[in-house]
């Protein structure tokens, strides 16, 4: 079989994931199947893999699925603890007592809050939080959505205590070809993850400082009453020092913390340091900018749920409603640091299936490790420390188990394709798996100019899936490959990706569809991607340059090489 006949049939059920998910509209409840269907008959069939080959990266696939699937669980009724626990209300009446300038509280509730809810629970939350938080607080909704899918962009990288890396870049590459290369350059799989994160983290630094100021501009130039980039642009000191306080401890955490922390401790120090500042008038401006009068809204403004500040009869301490998110980022530090016993203990725990039905694939995972295991620690902290009643906890759990089942659903059949892709490379025929084979293709015929566009694949299988785990799961192989082939630093390409990925989720459907309904703003998505794409263009062009320079001008290491 011709190379170029390789590359069109291992991309097509990534096209007919497109064409059914954005040209028909349809659920990926509803597409992913048949794209798992189709990715089953294509190694069958076309790649003659064994059936027992493909169910075995099925059943591969099951395994990292229930572990994402585990995680989405933890901090989705984490979020729902502290929601009926009062404390989600007293840190949101805790942002309305700084400055009533809009331009400044998207830079605290939007930029830090939701960067430091991504860190902690991912998955789209911080729009699911912060686009009612926005309209409580008098924002337009349509507002609070375009706010809501922007700030998805720096801290999706390590969102949900670094699941896109831990699980997808991980789930992604882990195969027999970068095993052995690994194995030849005598680098652990672990060193070369961190690697990955060390690059990652630092073009997001670069990249994402502005981010805040972007956004500001965005809100003033669609919403404000004069429609001016200006009023926006006025208050940069404070926008870019907003930027700063995320974006160091961000760096810095994740060369020496790994990828479980860069989002979370960098949105909590950040959170802490500018709402300080802001309390002072440190950088603050001199005016004051807001909506227009509320009575001369569009009605496409104004969703059809009415927000108000939950304000209960006794509002809960500050201290006491953060309390849960600090005790999350102490036991995740405490299990992460390797000079420390505890991570080693709960990773000794393993289930492990090897050779599965007699092939070379195996499945484990180490449950007690996973960050949803420190989540559901704090869940029972939580409801002692709030003095939650029973029925405040188990409609909690109601209604999380609720919520899963359509990201299950998806997940169970998605997870499963990529494994079958990733495992393609056992077969009849002793040609290459279906990502090494696009690989080679597209480095015969794009070249030395591929850094530049690797983050646009990351954002098309963000785009589709609407998850950053999971275009990592189906490109970071691909990517991987590629760099190879040209014979440059693949641990810089695939950081591109997971980069360029984070970005995708500004332009995602489903994400877009998820934060428009937590406002009652249903059927506006079209609006919302088309004011999207215009950060998402930024992010993914300066990325591309970086990812270029770093490799042709400044010549990166390449941790394969030799």
């Amino acid at each position: 079989m011709p190379l170029w006949l390789q590359a069109i049939l291992a991309i097509l059920p990534i096209f007919v994931a497109a064409v059914l998910l954005v040209g028909f509209r349809l659920p990926a409840r509803s597409a992913m199947p048949v794209v798992y269907v189709l990715s089953v008959l294509i190694g069958g069939f076309a790649w003659m893999m064994p059936p027992t080959q493909i169910v075995a990266a099925s059943i591969q696939g099951l395994f990292i699925a229930g572990e994402i699937i585990f995680i989405i669980f933890a901090a989705i009724l984490l979020l729902n603890i502290l929601k009926r626990s009062g404390a989600i209300a007293a840190i949101r009446a805790g942002f309305t007592s700084i400055t009533p300038d809009r331009r400044i509280q998207v830079v605290i509730v939007i930029w830090l809050f939701g960067s430091f809810i991504e860190g902690a629970s991912g998955f789209g939350t911080p729009a699911a939080i912060t686009a009612p938080l926005l309209v409580a607080l008098g924002f337009p909704a349509v507002t609070a959505v375009m706010l809501g899918m922007m700030v998805q962009s720096t801290p999706v990288t390590f969102g949900a205590v670094g699941t896109p890396v831990l699980v997808g870049v991980r789930g992604g590459l882990e195969s027999v070809e970068v095993n052995a290369q690994l194995a030849s350059a005598g680098i652990e799989f672990s060193e070369y993850l961190q690697i990955i994160t060390s690059h990652a983290v630092l073009l997001h630094a670069i990249v994402g400082t502005v981010m805040p100021l972007l956004m500001i501009m965005m809100m003033t130039r669609f919403f404000g009453e004069n429609r001016s980039w200006t009023e926006g642009l006025s208050v940069w000191p404070f926008a870019l020092f907003g930027g700063v306080a995320f974006t160091i401890p961000y760096y810095i955490t994740g060369v020496f913390l790994g990828p479980a922390f860069p989002s979370l401790l960098g949105g909590l120090i950040g959170l802490g340091v500018v709402t300080m500042a802001a309390r002072k008038g440190f950088l603050m401006p001199k005016d004051q900018w807001d909506f227009p009068d509320r009575k001369t809204w569009p009605t496409d403004w104004v969703g059809k749920l009415e927000m108000r500040l939950e304000v209960p009869d006794k509002m809960m301490s500050p201290v006491r409603a953060w309390m849960p998110y600090l005790l999350v980022a102490v036991l995740l530090v405490l299990t992460r640091l390797p000079q420390l016993p505890f991570g080693a203990a709960l990773r000794s725990f393993v289930l492990r299936w090897e050779g599965i039905l007699g092939t070379p694939v195996i499945a484990s995972t180490t449950p007690l490790y996973l960050p949803a295991t420190m989540l559901l620690v704090v869940v029972v902290m939580t409801v002692v420390l709030h003095r939650m009643r029973i029925d405040q906890f188990t409609s909690a759990i109601y209604e999380s188990s609720k919520t899963l089942i359509g990201a299950g659903f998806v997940l169970i059949f998605a997870v499963p394709m990529v494994r079958i892709y990733i495992n393609s490379g056992v077969n009849a025929l002793d040609i290459q798996s279906m990502p090494i084979a696009m690989a080679e293709w597209v480095s015969l015929n794009v070249g030395a100019v591929w850094p530049f566009f690797a983050p646009f694949i990351g954002a098309l299988g963000a785009f589709i899936a609407g998850s950053n785990t999971v275009s990592n799961l189906m490109f970071s192989l691909f990517q991987h490959g590629v760099a190879s082939a040209l014979g440059v630093s693949a641990a810089m390409i695939v950081a591109l990706q997971a980069v360029g990925a984070a970005a995708g989720n500004m332009i995602a459907i489903h994400n877009v569809v998820a934060a428009s309904a937590t406002v009652g703003l249903l059927g506006q998505e079209g609006a919302t991607l088309r004011r999207t794409i215009l950060p998402t263009i930024y992010y993914l062009v300066a990325t591309g340059l970086l990812g270029f320079i770093a490799i042709h001008l400044l010549d990166v290491a390449n941790p394969l090489a030799g």
